[in-house]
This record gives C-alpha cells, structure tokens and sequence, in this order.
C-alpha cells in the first residue's frame, strides 16, 4: 500500500502538531509525544491504523482520509472523514486546489457521498484550500479543558447513571433539545429530521456502552430531561500516560435547566476522584451557555477548528 510522502510530511510537521486533541495539555504530555501520537506520527503510520484508513495522492499533494462504516449505514450515503492535506509550503494555491478538486473526483466516480473535515484554526493553508474549492464551513469549535483537579471544590449534586431503560427516554431528549449550530443541524445536507435522528441513535448507543458514562440528574420530584455522555478516553490515556475524561453529547431541557452546569461539575468530580489529570468539552462558538459553565467551573480555552463540508450527489 502507498505511503506518506515523508518530504511533504516534514514540510507541514509544525502545523500538524494543532492536529492532537490534547495540544493545550503540554503540561501534562510533551508537544514531541504529542506529535508523535497525534500529529506527524499519526500521518507517517496513517495506513496503518486502520483498514478503514486511505491516502489519495495526486501529482501535487496528498490527502488522508477515512471511512466512516457507522455513518455510512445510518445516512445510507458513503461518508468520508478528511483527516489533512499534505502539500509544499511554496506550492501555489492553484496547485493546492488541484489536488482537493481530483479528491473530490476521485470520491465521486464510486456514486454519492458525504465528506467532511474537523481543521485546526492554526491550518488556514488547507482552510483556505478546501472553501476555494467549494466546501461549506459549518462549524466553529472551541476547546476548554480543566486540569489541576486536586483544587476542584465545588459543591456536590445528586446524580446517578443512565439505566438500560431509560435508552429512548435519553434519545429523545437529545432530539429534542436540539442545537441548531452543531454540525449535523448547521449543514443543509442532514436537514433537520435526520439530524435529530442521528444525535437521538448517538445518545442511544452511549447508554448501551459506547460511552463509559451517561450522568442524568437523581434529585427527588425532578424529572429526567437532560443527561451528559462521558468517554474515558482509555487508549488515549494509556498512550499519554495520564487519565483524562471528555464530555462527548449533553443536552438539558427546559425542565431541568440549570443542570448543565451540575452535571459538568459532577463530571470533574468523578474524573478526580479515579485519578484523571484533566477534562475536556467542546462547544460551538455560538454556544454562550456553555461558556458560562467553563467560566464558573474552572475551565480554559486551550484552542480553535473548523468543520467544512463537501457532498457529490
């Protein structure tokens, strides 16, 4: 199977760095094993991690990509995810364009498809690349994350875990409490219906494992409209050497309002009390409430990205 080009991989090294999810924790991990685990290494072995994993080169650059198998079936369209581009530095942006419209080319000659891009603000090489060409921006990101949780005091609340039952009492809180901004309702492709489905088969498949933990609030008298999905990021944790958690889909309705911010805490809580060095939430950009609960909590803004859009029918 072809390789990286290891010329064009060493030309875009310092940006590929922006490319690990942890890139604000170099107190924790080192930007050298950080590029090693999630950036340049990550690109050098890409072939190799998974069978679902692709290089498309063309004369004048390469792009990494992946299959989505889980979202293929659901949206019954091949759906694609575009990890980065490899380009010269000097390479004209004619050139640069080039490649992504042969890509788009070369996606389309098996039929219809969906493909997407999560890019690090840090990248405007290949942001700018990937618009010229035509893909839609369809969300802004933004990074939080709370380390030194030994100073973590704030108050406690009654919380319990999602049961088994609860499945679609879960899905269809996370349909209806819907966020407009998030990538699957900002991008006209889904259309509203089959967005909420999607998040709705999401929270769904977290309370039957796919998540470590889904958190919903255990006070007397109070229904259960909201809940909050937890991933221990395990493999990442072992390869780091720290234990980390990440809030990976919350969503409060109006009868528990002001229980986002409970159950977050609760979050940090529970990571602290199993030895985690740090938590991590991403948010729209738009998403005020959310960086109310950051401030209050204790969290810092550790970064920035994009997801672009493109689709051939």
């Amino acid at each position: 199977m072809e390789g990286v080009n290891q010329a064009l991989l060493a030309q875009r090294a310092s940006l590929l760095a922006f490319y690990s999810p942890y890139i604000s924790l170099r107190n924790l991990v080192s930007v050298e094993r950080q590029q090693e685990l999630f950036g340049v290494g990550r690109a050098a072995r890409f072939v190799d991690e998974s069978t679902h994993n692709n290089i498309f080169t063309h004369r004048l650059g390469q792009l990494l990509y992946s299959d989505l198998p889980w979202d293929t079936q659901f949206f019954a369209v091949p759906t694609y995810r575009l990890l980065t581009g490899l380009f010269s530095e000097k390479s004209p942006p004619t050139d640069r364009l080039e490649t992504i419209k042969a890509f788009e080319k070369h996606l389309a000659a098996s039929g219809p498809y969906y493909c997407f891009s999560e890019v690090p603000s840090e990248d405007s090489m290949l942001l700018q690349t990937l618009t010229s060409s035509g893909w839609r921006l369809v969300e802004t990101r933004l990074h939080f994350f709370r380390d030194n949780l030994e100073s973590f005091n704030e108050e406690r609340y009654p919380v319990r875990l999602a049961k088994s039952e609860e499945e679609a009492q879960i899905a269809r809180i996370s349909a209806e409490n819907r966020n407009d901004y998030d990538r699957f309702h900002a991008d006209p492709w889904f259309g509203a219906d089959r967005a909420d489905a999607f998040l709705a088969r999401y929270a769904s498949a977290a309370v039957r494992g796919y998540c470590d933990a889904v958190l919903v609030p255990d006070e007397p008298g109070l229904p259960i409209q909201s809940f909050l999905a937890i991933s221990d990021l395990k493999e990442d944790s072992a390869a780091t050497g720290f234990g980390m958690s990440r809030v990976v889909l919350t969503a409060v309705g109006p009868q528990n309002r002001g229980w986002h911010l409970k159950l977050v805490a609760e979050t940090i809580h529970r990571a602290r009390e199993k030895g985690d060095k740090a938590v991590l939430m991403t948010t729209q950009a738009t998403n005020r409430a959310v960086f109310r609960t950051c401030e209050k909590l204790g969290f810092k803004l550790g970064g920035s990205s994009h997801i672009l859009s493109f689709h051939g029918d």
